[in-house]
């Protein structure tokens, strides 16, 4: 069969990999097609760029000729704009695109889905989410007949490396993300990684397609990991925790706000029984609780050239298969655009407070109180003697465990325990996961 001719936008570290791939192993991405692929563009800010295994010839500034003459176009350009710009072009000449720009879908999800299905095309992005695992596809098509009703997981190598090593090692927060940085897990500016942004667009394209709703980036709640401290590590090893990242995307039937979706980012407690506690290092880890299927886990590297370039060959794959074929898009079903998507405060949860308190008669008597008045409860209660300030007041760490009520609910608890005149300092607040709620 004629050669299916695919143009590349972007030629970084995964660029670079994918186009070795493609020439490379040609005779044998041809065998499983059927048909061979022919790179016909790269399309680059700066061709007289040296790069090392391209042929400069494949090299140019137009993208729009590129798009034009292409079967399938493969964007790793990253970024909102021209990506996204340049993508609407490929779908609307007919081309199936695929793309690893998890920023560019967690804000246009549903817009870009919906236009690949009014051309008839696909628009991959199995690499946009934990990199090399595969996840989309399990999500989009082996479960289309189930229903999912919970995802959590652990959808950021470089935060699950800085936590794990605080677990593991006993580092602070700033040693284990220099460490993170030199071994190339973090980039210079680690903000969109520790301040959980690069989980929360993940959760967005996750909730998105699990859930068939146009779940944006702005409505997924975040927290980062940079307030995470040895001391509340050690504590939560005591407690038979770890702490992790985790990405949240679940339906919630009976909130404070009704029924809705919820997208969540936020270090959490996680019992080190469960699957995800033993992910370890950089890597990643997505556990999706589904009606008929029950629990399942998808592990494996979540970041780096090959990897990424190991997702992206999957789903060039699998649309040259498609064209070759002369299907079409599998996105027949519309989004439910009237989905409500529920704030953190509607959200049932339980919370792990620790307080550094005055050591005096009366203290649990005083918290205790003040849980009643907010209509919380306290499941597990523990106090450990401190040290002996300079004033010779003794004080003590009490830590508490709550039952679950809304996240309203318990921050205002927390709110008016900072308040009282025996608590010296809210130590730590951090929700916990993967137990019955």
């Amino acid at each position: 069969m004629q050669a299916l001719k695919v143009a590349m936008l972007g030629c970084g570290v995964v660029g670079t990999e994918v186009a070795a791939r493609i020439q490379n192993r040609n005779e044998a991405l041809a065998e499983r097609i059927g048909a061979p692929l022919e790179l016909s563009a790269i399309v680059v800010r700066d061709t007289s760029k040296r790069r090392p295994g391209i042929d400069p010839s494949l090299l140019t500034t137009d993208a729009e000729t590129a798009i034009a003459g292409a079967d399938i176009v493969i964007e790793l350009m990253g970024g909102i704009e021209p990506a996204k710009t340049l993508i609407r072009s490929a779908l609307d000449h007919g081309s199936s695109v695929v793309t690893a720009n998890k920023a560019l879908l967690a804000a246009n999800y549903g817009e870009l889905m919906s236009a690949a299905d009014t051309a008839g095309v696909r628009l991959e992005h199995e690499a946009a989410v934990a990199g090399a695992i595969p996840i989309i596809r399990p999500v989009g098509d082996s479960l289309a007949g189930d229903r999912i009703d919970r995802i959590m997981g652990i959808v950021n190598g470089t935060t699950n490396y800085i936590l794990d090593q605080m677990d593991s090692e006993g580092w602070g927060f700033d040693e284990a993300l220099r460490t993170a940085q030199e071994l190339g897990f973090a980039e210079a500016d680690p903000t969109a990684d520790v301040g959980g942004h690069d989980a929360a667009a993940k959760a967005a394209i996750l909730a998105s397609l699990a859930f068939h709703a146009p779940v944006t980036i702005d409505d997924v709640h975040v927290e980062g990991i940079a307030g995470i401290t040895p001391d509340m590590v050690a504590t939560a090893r005591d407690q038979g925790f770890v702490i992790k990242l985790l990405a949240v995307c679940e339906r919630v039937s009976d909130s404070s706000a009704g029924a809705g979706l919820s997208a969540r980012v936020y270090p959490a407690l996680l019992g080190r029984s469960h699957p995800l506690a033993t992910v370890r290092g950089a890597f990643n880890a997505v556990f999706i609780e589904a009606e008929a299927a029950g629990s399942l886990m998808f592990y494996g590297q979540g970041a780096g050239g090959e990897p990424t370039a190991s997702a992206v060959l999957g789903d060039i794959v699998s649309v040259a298969r498609r064209k070759v074929l002369g299907g079409r898009g599998q996105y027949e079903r519309p989004f439910h655009k009237d989905s409500t998507i529920l704030p953190i405060s509607a959200i049932t949860t339980r919370y792990h407070i620790t307080l550094d308190v005055v050591d005096r008669p009366g203290v649990l008597a005083a918290v205790s109180e003040v849980f009643s008045d907010e209509g919380a409860s306290i499941e597990l209660m523990r106090q450990t003697v401190g040290e002996t300030d300079d004033q010779g007041t003794q004080h003590a760490k009490l830590v508490l465990a709550t039952h679950s009520n809304t996240d309203a609910i318990l921050r205002g608890t927390v709110e008016r325990l900072g308040g009282l005149s025996v608590v010296r300092a809210v130590k730590s607040v951090i929700r916990v996961e993967g137990q019955a709620q």
